[in-house]
C-alpha cells in the first residue's frame, strides 16, 4: 500500500508527528489535557444558553 502524499506539512506539524511515534506514552496525556478543557459534558440550560446568545449576537440593531 503507498503512503498518501502530502502537498504540505509544516515543520511544527512533522515534529509533533515524529515526536509522538517516539514517545506514544504522550498521547494518554495529551487526550487527559484535551479532556481537562475542551471535552466538557453540555447540559440542555448550557445549550439554550449559547443559542440566545449567538441569536442576539446575529441579529442587526433596529
Amino acid at each position: 500500500m503507498a503512503k498518501k502524499q502530502i502537498a504540505y506539512e509544516s515543520e511544527h506539524t512533522r515534529f509533533m508527528r515524529e515526536w509522538l511515534q517516539q514517545h506514544p506514552e504522550q498521547l494518554e496525556v495529551q487526550k487527559t489535557g484535551r479532556a481537562l478543557w475542551w471535552d466538557k459534558p453540555q447540559t440542555p440550560q448550557a445549550l439554550r444558553k449559547f443559542m440566545e446568545a449567538y441569536r442576539r449576537r446575529r441579529t442587526p440593531p433596529q
